[in-house]
């Protein structure tokens, strides 16, 4: 395989995504790892470790995931016009 051929590709072959799909792929990986941890952690902190509670992390998670994703798909826009308004132009 070659080394161009390399760059252009995720795992086995398949293709990167288009650079516009940044604006969705970004937002999907933040709200899945945040509500991931998040949702680990008030699990715990509500029933310890116990034997249910890989299934009953899973639940929570993706409920919140659920909520989380287009959440932060409406309010990222919001996010980054506020931010660029606290941040000095050079």
């Amino acid at each position: 395989m070659s080394k161009n051929l390399k760059k252009q590709t995720i795992l086995f072959g398949i293709p990167k995504f288009p650079t516009k799909s940044s604006a969705v792929i970004m937002p999907f990986i933040l709200s899945s790892l945040m509500t991931l941890i998040v949702s680990f952690i008030s699990t715990i902190r509500v029933i310890g470790f116990q034997e249910t509670l890989i299934t009953l992390w899973m639940s929570s998670w993706v409920i919140s995931w659920l909520i989380a994703f287009p959440v932060l798909l409406i309010i990222l826009p919001i996010v980054r016009k506020l931010t660029n308004s606290l941040i000095k132009s050079e």
